[in-house]
């Protein structure tokens, strides 16, 4: 499946405009990791652990995002993009969308 940011697939021509195809996920901080994080708070530094869970959310609401638009029989997915949202101190949304496509 192809996935673009763009509104078109470069060098290809779109037959058929399928519809909106999304997928979203909530995660929530892990009591552990929030320890750990909070200490490297203090010195400075990337909070691995946080980077962790949103780079698993972010593919998860992709891998979602891709099996709608499996199920509609699309070739790609155009004009893809990547929302995060908080629920509450402790959670996060994240949501990946596009418009699925058929390519000639």
């Amino acid at each position: 499946m192809i996935v673009c940011t763009t509104d078109h697939v470069p060098g290809r021509e779109t037959a058929e405009a399928l519809g909106l195809v999304k997928g979203s996920t909530v995660r929530a901080k892990h009591i552990g990791s929030d320890i750990v994080a909070g200490l490297r708070n203090l010195v400075g530094g990337e909070v691995k652990e946080y980077a962790a869970l949103l780079t698993g959310a972010r593919e998860q609401a992709i891998d979602r995002m891709l099996d709608q638009a499996r199920e509609l029989g699309a070739d790609a997915i155009v004009g893809m993009r990547l929302e995060t949202s908080t629920i509450q101190n402790a959670a996060s949304e994240v949501l990946a969308y596009g418009t699925a496509v058929r390519l000639r």
